[in-house]
């Protein structure tokens, strides 16, 4: 039971340190939507989510209202299209795009994530042209997400589909140059993607989940920043155990939140992700969370060891408050959205090398990083295939969300708008690894990928 003191904290929370829902996400399951006529299987999936998430908003609205708690985003989630649309007679899957922007327009949602293709071992049809219809879909559509999951710790890295990524990436990028290659910051490539992530863009609905759930994203780097700031100079023990002890408190205060919302929508709870998500905005920073540890700019020596704690502190408090934690749940590092981040690079404290040290550690990977407009594809696909390398040999979801900006260069700053924030441009190796990409074929599952 809460008491007072309970509440009262929890509106400080709110009204000073930003504490928030980031995202209700709805996970709805397209598989009873195949159909071998893409016109009919395209009409079913447009109905079904606005069948099943006609409501989410208005409940999401009222519970912000009822609670006082932000409820930043409200999202759906769906099967991944290229499991869908595969039966079908499509030699592309832009309209199948278009279906869920739509949908997702008409329930007045922020975003809808699926577009999306597993291809850790192999392609089947479906895969191949759902990747290659991405660049055109993400132009042509406002709200949808992609994602691709090239790798995993059980099967290794799938390195044809790694050269292919960078190419789909730079193409993505041209087709919205007008909008600063807006289209590959709705893109995200992983290794060990989870079935049950609520954050875009890499949520999809997979296919071991229920029919329709509810999975709701907490974040508050405000108020494990204000924690810390109670405790200077003391030994790391303690920092730990303050960051848990706040986590539990932002968990809790989300599995209310999300056990009320499927309630009304009558739809099962499926998780909590208790990920700090920050912002553009100031006092939502996860930078100057490891900065108040004693990092004089994040990047500096310490900075991973710093994040290493915060990440398995925020974990730790997590699975403490709530049976059901899931996602990816932990710390994400997004330059584009943390204004600690921007400084950082700003100040040269922080480069794309230190920012891959730390996705050994965090919740995620390379995140909402502009890169040069000419950077090489294969140099992109090299990246894409260093990132997968760290999660597949550490047994964890990495990912990358990069931007090749059309026409920009090394200090020049990209303005997304909204959560997505403004981003320095990043210098990336003058050095190829052309002849490396060029290899294809598959990197092997490593040797403690066998359990059984």
């Amino acid at each position: 039971m809460l008491n007072s003191y309970d509440i009262f904290e929890t509106i400080r929370m709110i009204e000073k340190e930003k504490l928030d829902i980031r995202t209700i996400t709805m996970g709805i399951s397209l598989l009873d939507c195949i159909d071998s006529s893409s016109e009919k299987a395209i009409q079913k999936i447009y109905d079904k989510i606005c069948r099943n998430a006609e409501h989410l908003v208005k409940v999401g609205e009222d519970l912000e209202d009822e609670y006082g708690i932000p409820i930043i985003n409200k999202r759906i989630s769906v099967t991944p299209i290229s499991l869908i649309a595969g039966a079908s007679e499509a030699t592309s899957y832009v309209n199948y795009a278009k279906a869920l922007d739509r949908a997702a327009q008409n329930v007045g949602v922020n975003f809808i994530g699926g577009f999306s293709a597993l291809v850790q071992k192999g392609y089947n049809k479906g895969d191949k042209i759902l990747i290659e219809s991405i660049p055109e879909a993400l132009a042509v559509t406002k709200l949808v997400c992609s994602s691709v999951n090239i790798g995993c710790t059980k099967s290794g890295i799938n390195m044809d589909a790694v050269r292919q990524m960078g190419g789909i990436i730079k193409r993505t990028a041209e087709l919205t140059k007008d909008q600063d290659g807006l289209g590959s910051a709705k893109l995200v490539v992983f290794a060990n993607a989870v079935e049950d992530n609520p954050f875009m863009a890499g949520a999809f609905h997979g296919v071991g989940e229920g029919d329709c759930v509810i999975n709701v994203g907490v974040s508050g780097p405000g108020v494990v920043k204000a924690a810390l700031e109670n405790i200077k100079g003391e030994p790391f023990d303690v920092v730990a155990e303050t960051i848990k002890k706040t986590a539990f408190k932002i968990t809790r205060m989300g599995e209310l939140v999300a056990r009320e919302a499927s309630k009304r929508l009558g739809v099962p709870f499926g998780i909590i992700d208790l990920s700090l998500a920050p912002t553009p905005f100031v006092g939502d920073s996860v930078a100057h969370i490891l900065e108040e540890m004693g990092i004089e700019s994040c990047g500096a020596p310490g900075t991973t060891a710093a994040l290493a704690l915060l990440n398995d502190a925020v974990k730790k408090g997590g699975v403490m408050a709530c049976s059901h934690v899931g996602g990816l749940s932990g710390a994400f590092i997004p330059v584009s959205e943390d204004i600690g981040m921007i400084d950082a690079v700003n100040n040269n404290s922080l480069n794309l090398e230190k920012l891959e040290a730390m996705t050994c550690v965090c919740s995620v990977g390379l995140d909402m990083i502009a890169i040069p407009g000419d950077t090489p594809e294969e140099t992109i696909s090299a990246i894409i295939a260093d990132e997968a390398a760290i999660g597949v040999i550490n047994n964890k979801t990495t990912a990358v969300r990069i931007i090749p900006v059309p026409g920009k260069k090394v200090g020049d700053m990209v303005e997304f708008g909204g959560l997505l924030g403004r981003a320095p441009v990043m210098e990336v190796s003058k050095f190829s690894s052309k002849l490396f990409i060029e290899r294809g074929g598959r990197i092997p599952a490593p040797i403690h990928s066998f359990k059984n």
